[in-house]
């Protein structure tokens, strides 16, 4: 079927449009930059300048059995009031340009799937968070609480959506595991802060095969927690990493020196959610690498 995707050359778009062309899918990219686009997607997917005319716009999604949204501008950045407006915009703003789009369709999409983040928990400490737990407080959880209402409003108009709530993605490309590499394999690496605050993390081939599941499964609507089902502390999760790269990982990065260098986005690092996938795993998601150590090794030696 034919499946529309924003934001498909970040980090997860070109796994995710891997896993569709896997499945059968025809992949089309709505890119602001085409031309970049074509060179850096796989092989099979058709590329759609956006944004464009009214009239284009529509017709990039007549017809389309489905749309998986993926656009965002990177949290990992100083958050200046400037910044914080285009991390929001650039979520809202591309679910509203959606569906005004939609709105002029003769034929519609049938399912949405967008992403959002763990971040709408806010900081919980130990607490287990499932998708029925609430949205929690500070810039991250209020951005995304209005990502997943643009993304139920563009559903008002006769979508099933989703909400796949991401967590720290693991992936060879990028993205935390390719920043803290060259730490680690140099020796330097350690927990972050106090290493107590939860990491909820997933694998990106795992991430992927839960959004063409979030997809094609329909009984999956509303929020779907996009982690692996073994969340870890911090300080496991330096540990595990100095374990498979067999180096020291207890060099500890102080939380005032994170708050220096970048502000109020070190609170992304210096706090933590316990996020279970409750919901996805309820509808029959399954994991291939449910654990991090799995997950570590294959990353990190010529795996997926």
């Amino acid at each position: 079927m034919r499946v529309v995707v924003t934001g498909g050359t970040g980090l997860v778009g070109p796994v995710v449009l891997r896993r569709l062309l896997e499945v059968g899918d025809e992949p089309v990219v709505l890119s602001r930059d085409p031309s970049k686009a074509r060179s850096v997607l796989p092989a099979g997917c058709q590329v759609v300048g956006w944004p464009g005319d009214a009239a284009a716009e529509a017709a990039a999604l007549e017809g389309a059995a489905g749309i998986i949204n993926l656009a965002g501008e990177p949290i990992a950045q100083r958050w200046s009031p400037s910044v914080k407006r285009r991390l929001v915009e650039s979520r809202v703003g591309t679910l509203g340009r959606l569906q005004a789009a939609l709105a002029r369709c003769r034929v519609r999409p049938s399912v949405l799937v967008s992403a959002s983040a763990v971040g709408y928990y806010g900081d919980r400490g130990d607490e287990i968070l499932t998708e029925k737990s609430p949205a929690g407080s500070g810039f991250l959880a209020e951005t995304c609480v209005l990502w997943e209402e643009a993304a139920r409003r563009t559903g008002e108009l006769g979508l099933r959506t989703v909400q796949l709530r991401i967590g720290v993605v693991l992936a060879k490309e990028g993205g935390a595991l390719a920043r803290l590499l060259p730490i680690f394999r140099l020796g330097g690496g350690g927990p972050v802060g106090s290493g107590r605050q939860w990491m909820s993390w997933i694998h990106a081939e795992d991430l992927a095969s839960l959004f063409v599941f979030a997809l094609k499964e329909p009984e999956a609507s509303g929020p779907l927690n996009a982690v692996a089902p073994g969340p870890v502390t911090n300080r496991t999760f330096a540990a595990a990493l100095g374990k498979e790269l067999r180096r020291p990982a207890f060099l500890p990065a102080p939380a005032f020196a994170l708050s220096l260098a970048f502000g109020e986005m070190a609170s992304v690092l210096l706090e933590g959610q316990r996020v279970l996938p409750a919901r996805a795993m309820e509808l029959g998601a399954t994991f291939r690498f449910p654990g991090l150590e799995a997950a570590l090794h294959d990353l990190l030696n010529g795996g997926s």
